[in-house]
């Protein structure tokens, strides 16, 4: 614990990841990154770093609300979606753009490309209204 409370104050931006290389290396200790982690939370020592943001949304966007909160979905074509995903390939992805009804789960087209590119989206064509039945 001394050892890693005087590498802390050196370089406090250290996470247990680095500090038990630096105990490794330098120190020649055979340390266990839970270990290290371990002390480290005990002695209250926190990595000085940025964390990430992802979740602070911009104050200059834009908010549109949800409009499906207080609807029933009862019946088909009631309400559609759309969705762009990709799939894997050996070489590189394929990009698969589906519309689909919530009610039935049904896909009622799909348009499958080779890159994201918005066009083929727009092209997805032959979409038939199922009659209830």
């Amino acid at each position: 614990m001394r050892l890693i409370d005087e590498q802390y104050l050196e370089t406090p931006f250290y996470g247990y990841p680095k500090m038990t290389a630096y105990l490794r290396q330098v120190e020649h200790y055979q340390i266990n990154p839970k270990r290290v982690y371990r002390l480290m939370k005990r002695m209250g020592l926190r990595s000085v770093a940025p964390r990430p943001r992802t979740s602070v949304p911009n104050p200059g966007h834009k908010i549109y609300p949800y409009l499906l909160r207080d609807v029933k979905i009862t019946h088909l074509n009631q309400v559609w979606s759309t969705d762009i995903t990709y799939v894997p390939m050996q070489c590189g992805f394929m990009y698969l753009s589906a519309v689909i009804d919530w009610y039935s789960r049904y896909v009622l087209s799909w348009e499958i490309s080779n890159t994201l590119d918005g066009d083929f989206c727009y092209k997805i064509e032959g979409v038939v209204i199922l009659e209830h039945e």
